[in-house]
């Protein structure tokens, strides 16, 4: 895998354990405000919006079935060391709001939020 790629929940979910209501990840809304904010500093990312139900296959094949909470980075092949982080089978990701913010600001130029 050549970039990284910020996996996002679609706002605007059905949960099936709470019926009768639209949702969307505050998580990933935070994320996304962030991106919005900053667009010409995404370049060398992928983002993919998924939906809510699991499994997410998509997730699954890069980190594995017990990985796929979202959001999550999943980090390219030549990420140096030194960043925070899971691994699944030798593949990075980054799997905390306030630590993908981080790597976001360390490895792809987003400003740092405010102390």
């Amino acid at each position: 895998m050549h970039r990284d790629i910020l996996f996002l929940l679609k706002p605007g979910f059905a949960d099936p354990a709470l019926p009768g209501q639209d949702f969307y990840c505050w998580h990933c809304a935070l994320i996304e405000g962030v991106l919005a904010s900053f667009p010409a500093l995404g370049k060398n990312l992928d983002v993919h919006r998924i939906a809510f139900p699991r499994p997410r296959e998509e997730v699954i094949a890069l980190i594995g079935e017990a990985n796929q909470s979202l959001p999550v980075l999943v980090l390219a092949d030549d990420t140096p060391d030194g960043l925070p982080g899971a691994s699944h089978q030798g593949r990075r990701y980054v799997n905390e709001p306030m630590a993908i913010l981080d790597v976001l600001h360390r490895r792809h130029g987003f400003p740092p939020p405010h102390p």
